[in-house]
């Protein structure tokens, strides 16, 4: 076995080990995570404005009533519509809830006719799905002196909550206590939310405002795939932490809160909400403000909850305390994202789960997003990135190649140099290493391209499958979705017919795989062409099977990641027929095809 096929089957082995080691062993970071606010327990002082009374009392819990339809839900309580040029919804009075939200930008399938995605459900739906805010009571004041989650609010201001019309909302205790609540919403996903308590009683009141985002039970669209992330992302001065929605159960008891939770003192920026595949929803408290962040699962009544507590504050008679927090509900837009972090939000762009080669991720779809919003499809725009990808690895590809060339020439030594050392493998080794220095060849540096696209590839199979712009993006034909399987089969003759190939991840669709696939297969086959097949059976067979075996395995990948791949092996094999040609060195391609295909006679016996 010459070392040019050593190096191959090297190469080949160290792909197939480093995509083990990144399914199995390479899972999202799962770190700690905060705690929750349905019950406010004590807050730690405010190191920026002194010592501060701690909250002792505990905010009422979350009811939860019996399961009926979205549409009997919504009619229980008098709400205020939502209406803005991506958002539609309501408020719910009771308990002042943001629990109906809908996505007017996306929908749920392909379909024309399909409904636009639902992100936000009042109680009593299924996967109810809401934000509430509130007051925590202090030391001192009765908890029913507060508004809570079933609170009946009234509408004092505005009619239909619009990017340039907030609404008002107010609550008098009896007390001498009014609380207000102006919501407002721009022209994105960012709502805002101004709470404030006017005292005219004779005592002063202490309460800590907070706000609340609870999900029953996990998602019914949950992926449940390693490379993504779903649950709860946070943000704690300057420390990103997941955890997933499998992990919340494993929380430690906590006896104040009556739930399995944790806990993070943030102590100048930071957010914390629930993250979906495409969708998120996330508590912003104002940049520089201290605040406690709680993740919960109370598993009595299946709630995942995501919180924040502001410090207290103490009001007093004749005065106005006021909180002021941010709710972000909406697609995982890029660019959305980043302007909100330009506005303040800190490190809001890490929201999107990048993975592990952030490094890589983050600039690979910072180019995918220009380019494509340069030629205006998707397809065309991951066939550019590869060309620019190949562009900037083209000198190690030269030296690579040259390298293989080099090997190629010194072919009838090598043959010498194994009938000369017969069966001494120390003395074939000694040399083959005397040649190589005096020939000034590297046989590892063909192997570069090849360990250096591997990372590539994980990096744009995280960018295609975890980012929203990828979701329904068209190429062309059949090929409307570029971040799902190739949709044709042999079943629909290939998208000619207006008929749906197997279902994506089905036996059948593993087997009838699509017209992608084949041509990722046949476009490997033609790369190992360009050398003649080796001598040895076993490297022959290896080499034989490798690219159906990828074929197939790759077959239910997305289909975006089917077009960088086979257009990364066409440029691939342009570079390489070129470079050696440079070299002196001509491939002969038709013969190595036609030499797979003929039978070699059996020597007689």
């Amino acid at each position: 076995m010459d070392d040019q096929n050593k190096n191959l089957i090297l190469a080949t082995a160290l792909s197939f080990l480093v995509i083990l080691v990144w399914f199995v062993l390479f899972p999202p970071p799962e770190p700690e995570l905060p705690l929750d606010v349905e019950n406010a327990t004590e807050l730690t002082p405010d190191a920026t404005t002194g010592s501060l009374p701690s909250v002792t009392s505990e905010a009422p819990a979350v009811l939860e009533t019996e399961t009926e339809t979205r549409t009997s839900a919504l009619e229980s309580a008098p709400r205020i519509q939502i209406e803005t040029q991506r958002l539609s919804g309501s408020i719910s009075l009771l308990g002042g809830r943001i629990d109906d939200l809908s996505l007017k930008d996306y929908r749920e399938t392909q379909d024309e006719d399909a409904e636009i995605v639902t992100m936000l459900s009042p109680v009593g739906s299924s996967n109810a799905y809401y934000a509430l805010y509130g007051w925590a009571a202090g030391a001192g004041v009765d908890p029913s002196a507060v508004p809570g989650p079933n609170t009946e609010w009234t509408q004092t201001d505005g009619s239909t909550l619009s990017t340039d019309a907030p609404v008002t909302l107010s609550w008098d205790n009896g007390a001498g206590l009014t609380f207000t609540r102006v919501i407002t919403v721009d022209e994105d996903y960012m709502f805002t939310i101004t709470q404030s308590v006017a005292n005219t009683s004779d005592s002063a009141a202490t309460m800590a405002p907070y706000g609340i985002l609870a999900r029953h039970g996990e998602p019914a669209d949950l992926r449940n795939f390693f490379i993504l992330h779903e649950g709860v992302v946070a943000m704690a001065d300057g420390e990103l932490t997941e955890t997933d929605w499998s992990d919340m159960p494993d929380f430690a008891f906590d006896e104040r809160e009556r739930a399995r939770a944790e806990v993070t003192q943030v102590t100048q920026n930071g957010w914390i909400g629930f993250t979906d595949h495409f969708w998120m929803s996330t508590l912003i408290p104002a940049p520089g403000s201290a605040f406690k962040s709680v993740a919960k699962y109370d598993e009595r009544r299946d709630i995942y909850q995501a919180e924040t507590v502001l410090p207290a504050q103490t009001v007093a008679p004749g005065t106005s305390i006021t909180a002021t927090t941010q709710l972000f509900a909406g697609a995982k837009e890029w660019e959305t994202i980043r302007d909100y972090q330009s506005a303040g939000v800190d490190r809001f762009i890490d929201s999107i789960d990048w993975g592990w080669f952030f490094f890589l991720t983050k600039p690979i779809f910072w180019l995918l997003h220009y380019l494509n919003a340069f030629i205006g499809n998707m397809g065309w725009a991951i066939i550019g990135l590869t060309l620019i990808i190949k562009a900037i690895l083209l000198p190690l590809a030269y030296k690579s190649y040259v390298s293989m060339a080099k090997m190629k020439e010194l072919q009838p030594q090598m043959e010498k140099l194994k009938e000369e050392a017969g069966d001494d493998r120390q003395k074939l080794q000694q040399g083959m290493m005397e040649l190589y220095k005096k020939e000034k060849v590297n046989p590892a540096a063909g192997c570069l391209p090849i360990l250096l696209q591997i990372p590539i590839f994980f990096s744009l199979y995280k960018v295609i499958f975890v980012t929203i712009e990828l979701r329904h993006a068209p190429f062309f034909g059949p090929f409307q979705d570029l971040s799902a399987p190739d949709p044709t089969s042999i079943m629909n003759f290939y998208g000619l017919l207006p008929f749906e190939g197997p279902e994506a991840g089905s036996i059948l669709a593993l087997i009838f795989i699509g017209i992608l696939p084949l041509l990722l297969g046949i476009s490997m086959w033609l790369q190992q062409k360009l050398n003649p097949a080796p001598t040895d059976p076993t490297q022959q067979m290896i080499f034989a099977w490798m690219p159906w075996v990828f074929m197939f395995m790759l077959g239910g990948f997305a289909s975006g990641l089917i077009v960088y791949w086979i257009a990364n092996n066409t440029i691939t094999f342009a570079q390489q027929y070129m470079i050696m040609r440079s070299q002196g060195y001509k491939p002969d391609v038709f013969g190595n095809i036609k030499g797979s295909f003929s039978k070699k006679s059996k020597p007689d016996t």
